[in-house]
């Protein structure tokens, strides 16, 4: 019922969203200002769009998480399964909505093309399928991003488990004072950045799935520093990147250099997602 709705609604109005996206960047193009071209290049639709599909896809993989354990599946096939089913409907999804974008997904196989489109939509369909193939974890889950000259100009990231979807079109900023340093790592490698972090800042170490959910316990307050390094792929970080930073959080690699999406290489060795209050003694101590 959702997905047919806003079907409907994406394919009555994609004529109006195309000559606002055309007739924005005649406009600024007449200023040379390309950074403020790239601002207005997602649409309010666009961010809505995303939500919507993570929100979908995590709540098809909570029935078939409960149907497969009730039929007593293996763990490794319900992963496969909700990898699968996910990965169909968000392609479906998408592409139904937007047909002249381009997909990179971490299911499919790699489609080179993309690297000439405008607009690339960048899913992980199940991003922590071992804690989703183990029942009752809630941390894993669905990734849905829209890069547009190799940034991410939309991102949805949800917790279907926690009955959450975070998206880039929620401004939001932590305010509260940080007293304690809490650092999310991952629960089977947590990787020397992050334990050197928690040496230097004196800080606790919290062991945790996907990288979706690493990233929203920074973005929730859970935690103040996520740093990875141990290698992830632009499916792994995308959407969570674009919510953190519309959270007014600091993305980077490692190095402080800036993340790009939509390369020919679609691996990313490290990752640091921050308090910006952090992330000047947080770099500091890595370089």
């Amino acid at each position: 019922m959702c997905y047919l709705v806003i079907h409907s609604f994406q394919n009555t109005n994609d004529g109006g969203k195309r000559n606002f996206r055309a007739k924005s960047a005649l406009l600024i193009g007449s200023l040379d200002t390309c950074l403020l071209e790239k601002k207005i290049m997602a649409i309010a639709s666009d961010h809505a769009l995303a939500k919507s599909a993570a929100t979908l896809a995590g709540k098809l993989l909570l029935t078939l998480r409960e149907e497969a354990n009730e039929a007593g599946l293996p763990p490794k096939r319900i992963g496969e399964i909700g990898d699968e089913r996910s990965h169909k409907l968000l392609c479906a999804f998408l592409s139904d909505a937007f047909p002249s974008d381009a997909i990179l997904s971490e299911e499919q196989m790699d489609d080179l093309e993309r690297l000439e489109a405008e607009r690339v939509w960048i899913i992980d369909p199940l991003d922590g399928t071992r804690e989703f193939s183990e029942n009752g974890r809630n941390d894993w889950a669905v990734h849905v991003a829209l890069v547009e000259s190799q940034e991410p100009t939309v991102g949805a990231v949800a917790l279907p488990s926690l009955n959450a979807t975070f998206c880039s079109d929620t401004k939001t900023t932590l305010t509260d004072s940080i007293t304690d340093v809490r650092i999310v790592c991952s629960r089977t490698r947590p990787g020397p950045a992050a334990e050197l972090l928690a040496r230097e800042l004196s800080g606790d170490l919290i062991y945790m799935g996907s990288a979706g959910a690493k990233a929203m316990a920074v973005v929730r307050g859970d935690a103040e520093i996520y740093a990875h390094t141990g290698g992830q792929y632009e499916w792994d970080s995308c959407a969570p990147v674009a919510v953190a930073v519309a959270s007014g959080l600091h993305a980077s690699r490692l190095d402080g250099s800036p993340l790009k999406y939509n390369q020919r290489d679609t691996y990313l060795p490290d990752l640091l997602i921050c308090r910006k209050e952090l992330a000047e003694a947080t770099l500091a101590i890595l370089n």
